[in-house]
């Protein structure tokens, strides 16, 4: 193997390393990335968070008094209902004694008689009835207004609560729809120079990941947030009316649920937030490895690549183990202090009915209200981490919202200039950061017709070069006219419009064949679309697909080759019509007989247009007319190639790079062998072979 051709192995190898290298990086922190534990500023944030909702202020106040309303029937449902046991113990109780006093007897005198009789915790919850009638039974009809009371509590309260449900869920799906659009918005005004700056898996996860932790945090924990907190203060009140040493009771596991989210929570957390953290880095794992398998192949890395698999899912299993120990432990542990509550409140209320102290419907109020009183807190205790998440998104979404727009266009801005494309740099200068200057003092000409080739050394400003001309950056000094305007002082949308561009990585989108080459012109017809296909040698190939021009593409436009994908977006630059036109290495994606195909049909396309074409094979610019070669951000040397051959320089140096490195490579090569083939001829002659006769 060549010289040339080890170079071109190397280059290769180290590109699908970097590509792996970038995807598992976004893989870590991009679309599978876990929402953030713990907001930087929780205060600030929270209240910022929960502004979002101001538009719908009002309406969101009249939902929750519609909730208060809801929690307080359901609250007083059960205090009905024990009305209804206390009827039926009442009338029981009066048959059973009917039964052994005689009739006509009051309450008071059956409760002395029962004193009399030594039965005095007996009597002392007979004297505690309301309602008791010696003999009466039980009261059907008074059971029936009660049943009927206890059902429309509950029917109605339901009916408050979905109510507000559905009002909620609506405020919190426009809420976050009007934020989606802030955030599309935003995107569209932000300068090109924050997305080199932030990865692009971060800035998807922002966009899809946090807003939708956010709209789960408020339609989840912020809705049933107030309606915990209503019914922990409604049950409160109603167990302090029937008793408060039952309420006291029911207050011991206050401090004995705080010290389990206290001691369970955080660990649990943590171990939670190192779950996923492993599993970000196994899917990154994963799909690196799928991504290069190809690669891994090639180097007989499966070994080495199921051995760190296998070590990532191992530490990912203890990890999640150990998190859902935890968590498992909570429910558990919640439980186990319900109980010895619901036990306590039992023996209490049970002595107390029997001292006539209370009776036993209220008892069994109490009973409901203890178990309503321990879910809600089990709900705010859960929905701690969730606010904390919500918030920690809704901080990110603002650090985006957040982020400095470029400046607007001036209102007075001058409209587009007629003209065919003149692109004139006067004393340029650019730099990505102050302290690293890239493009100084940079000036040429550019007339209509003409093309521009711009070679160099990686990092040289190429690609900024032609940035520049599409107002991607501004400048830091100088000017670039077009057709004698500034277009410092057009609208950007006037200088992109004169503008087609090619890139090198071709870009599609999910849309037919014909939608993606009409993207570059709406007005575009069919017959134009075709013509440009044709043009392009993209009628080539669309034929052989199943509906041909509305064939639609798959995800990343996987049902076709690269170089047929690049040939789509060159369709797509011809079809829009422009007065500049841009080449970013377009045909480093097709092969040898296409790209010569291409280049005849890029030389009608070019036909009265000015012409920039970014290269790094330079047999694709030799016709250029005017060649501009670029080190460090400065212009070294400008003019035509046998002009710049002659002259020896640095055009001189990459070409010889490129072409003559490979001839002088053979060369050694074949005399190399020439000089063995030698060696094994000599060889017989010195162990005294006859030699061959000379003429």
């Amino acid at each position: 193997m060549s010289a040339v051709e080890n170079e071109t192995v190397n280059e290769e190898q180290a590109r699908i390393e970097a590509e792996l290298a970038e995807k598992a990086r976004q893989q870590g922190g991009g679309w599978d990335a876990p929402p953030p534990g713990k907001p930087k500023s929780f205060g600030p944030s929270f209240l910022r968070f929960i502004g979002l909702l101001g538009p719908y202020k009002w309406v969101f106040a009249l939902v929750m008094v519609l909730g208060a309303a809801g929690v307080i029937l359901s609250i007083a449902a059960p205090k009905v209902l024990g009305e209804a046991t206390n009827i039926v113990f009442e009338g029981f109780m009066s048959s059973v004694l009917g039964a052994q006093f005689p009739a006509g007897m009051s309450q008071e005198q059956v409760v002395e008689a029962l004193r009399q009789a030594g039965q005095t915790d007996f009597a002392n919850t007979i004297a505690a009835m309301e309602h008791f009638e010696l003999g009466r039974g039980i009261d059907f009809a008074a059971l029936a207004v009660v049943i009927r009371w206890v059902l429309a509590l509950y029917v109605v309260s339901a009916l408050l609560q979905w109510v507000q449900g559905y009002v909620i869920n609506v405020i919190m799906v426009k809420t976050m729809w009007r934020v989606r659009q802030r955030v599309e918005e935003k995107i569209n005004r932000l300068p090109l120079a924050y997305f080199d700056k932030v990865q692009r898996g971060e800035l998807i996860s922002r966009v899809t990941n946090d807003i939708d932790n956010m709209t789960q945090t408020l339609q989840q924990s912020l809705s049933g947030a107030v309606t915990s907190i209503l019914t922990v203060v409604g049950v409160l009140i109603m167990m302090f009316s029937i008793s408060w040493q039952l309420a006291l009771v029911a207050l011991v596991a206050l401090p004995l649920m705080a010290v389990i989210f206290g001691v369970i929570g955080p660990r649990s957390q943590k171990a939670f937030q190192a779950q996923w953290a492993k599993v970000g880095r196994l899917n990154a794992r994963v799909e690196e490895s799928f991504s290069g398998h190809a690669l891994v192949k090639v180097y007989g890395r499966e070994k080495s690549n199921s051995d760190a698999f296998a070590k990532e899912n191992d530490d990912l299993f203890e990890s999640a183990f150990r998190a859902q120990f935890f968590s498992g432990l909570m429910m558990p542990s919640v439980q186990f202090i319900g109980s010895l509550t619901y036990a306590g409140i039992a023996v209490l209320g049970g002595v107390m009915v029997a001292s006539g102290q209370l009776r036993i419907g209220d008892v069994q109020a109490f009973v409901q209200y203890s178990q309503q009183f321990t879910q809600p807190l089990m709900e705010l205790g859960g929905m701690t981490s969730a606010v904390m998440s919500g918030t920690a998104s809704a901080e990110r979404v603002f650090e985006l919202l957040d982020e400095p727009e470029q400046e607007p266009d001036a209102e007075d801005a001058p409209a587009a200039p007629d003209g065919r494309g003149v692109i004139e740099f006067r004393n340029v200068s650019f730099s990505y950061t102050p302290e690293s200057p890239l493009i100084r003092d940079l000036s040429f000409r550019v007339e209509p017709g003409q093309t521009v080739a711009i070679v160099g050394p990686t990092g040289a400003g190429k690609t900024t070069l032609v940035n520049l001309i599409m107002r991607f950056y501004e400048l830091d000094g100088g000017a670039i006219l077009l057709d004698g305007q500034d277009i410092s002082e057009m609208t950007r949308h006037d200088v992109r419009a004169r503008a087609g561009m090619v890139l090198q990585d071709p870009w599609l989108f999910s849309g037919t064949i014909r939608e993606n080459i009409r993207y570059g012109r709406q007005s575009a017809t069919d017959d134009e679309v075709i013509a440009a296909a044709k043009a392009t040698y993209v009628d080539r190939f669309v034929h052989t697909l199943p509906d041909g021009y509305d064939t639609v593409l798959e995800e990343d436009a996987a049902n076709v080759s690269a170089g047929e994908r690049q040939l789509i977006t060159i369709a797509r630059a011809f079809v829009s019509q422009p007065s500049v036109l841009i080449l970013d290495e377009a045909t480093s994606s097709v092969d040898t007989r296409t790209e010569q195909l291409l280049q005849h049909a890029m030389a009608a396309l070019r036909k009265g247009r000015t012409s920039f074409v970014i290269a790094h094979r330079l047999s694709t610019i030799r016709d250029a007319d005017l060649i501009l070669v670029m080190e460090h951000g400065d212009i070294v040397e400008q003019g035509t190639h046998e002009e710049l051959i002659a002259r020896e320089g640095a055009y001189w140096r990459l070409y010889r790079s490129q072409f003559e490195h490979a001839a002088v490579d053979l060369d050694a090569v074949e005399a190399q062998e020439a000089a063995t083939d030698t060696a094994a001829v000599e060889v017989p002659a010195a162990a005294g072979a006859p030699e061959e006769p000379t003429a």
